[in-house]
């Protein structure tokens, strides 16, 4: 996988983070980005609520890489509960998404050391973790765009292609037990020489939502490419529930 710098652009409006990146094969082998929740306070070292985080961490990076997706609550009621959601690209392979979710987890540890709720995203997994029950419910709180610094001649067409190979990935998402989806369509126009080229991309959504929840999350996503990635070569808006990406160059495993 190649590497390039990542050029931050950050912009933050009510929880919403924006980046750029340069270079046509861009991928991140660190995080893409975090965000540390205070909302419920912060937890003490040696608490009840860090030993139950603990051990969240460590039954999530077991579980999630069989599958690519797991959820888990460590803990009693009466004992600050740890929840936690831990989810992988669906391209991934078991290897990679327990060596991703073992970086991100050390990582936000490093990053939100006493926070009671913190979220993590990296190319290849996600890990969330909170003191109360959040499964189940579309995340709308969390959320950042990447777009690439590279501009496509024909914005117009270009943009028309992408939220059509995107609605339709998120129709095939919402419709799989996986909830997630990839693919590709040919762009065509402009001329024989861009016959053969291609738009890649992916759909995804956490398995605790449903499917009608997914659908919504991904068609609310895609709403945004205007603001996020107007003809760009490439682009992502990603948040705690679902995500898509494209590219005009190949990025998955398969």
């Amino acid at each position: 996988m190649s590497s390039t710098t990542i050029l931050l652009c950050v912009s933050v409006t009510a929880f919403l983070v924006q980046t750029c990146y340069g270079g046509a094969t861009a991928e991140a082998t660190g995080p893409l980005f975090h965000f540390c929740s205070d909302s419920g306070g912060n937890f003490t070292a040696h608490s009840p609520f860090e030993s139950n985080l603990k051990t969240l961490i460590n039954s999530l990076i077991y579980k999630t890489p069989p599958t690519g997706f797991a959820v888990s609550t460590i803990g009693q009621p009466q004992n600050q509960q740890a929840y936690g959601l831990a989810l992988c690209r669906g391209d991934a392979s078991p290897q990679d998404c327990k060596t991703c979710l073992s970086e991100a987890t050390k990582e936000l540890r490093s990053r939100c050391q006493y926070n009671t709720g913190a979220i993590i995203w990296y190319d290849y997994c996600e890990f969330k973790y909170l003191d109360t029950d959040f499964f189940g419910q579309v995340d709308n709180t969390n959320k950042f765009y990447m777009w690439n610094l590279n501009n496509v001649t024909d914005s117009t067409a270009f943009n028309h292609k992408t939220k059509e190979l995107l609605s339709k990935l998120a129709l095939e998402a919402s419709t799989n037990p996986k909830l997630y989806a990839s693919g590709e369509m040919k762009l065509g126009g402009g001329g024989e020489s861009n016959n053969n080229k291609m738009l890649y991309g992916l759909t995804q959504c956490t398995r605790d939502v449903s499917s009608v929840d997914c659908k919504k999350c991904l068609d609310e996503a895609i709403s945004e490419l205007p603001n996020c990635c107007d003809g760009k070569q490439g682009g992502r808006v990603v948040g705690g529930s679902c995500n898509f990406r494209y590219e005009i160059y190949p990025f998955l495993n398969n």
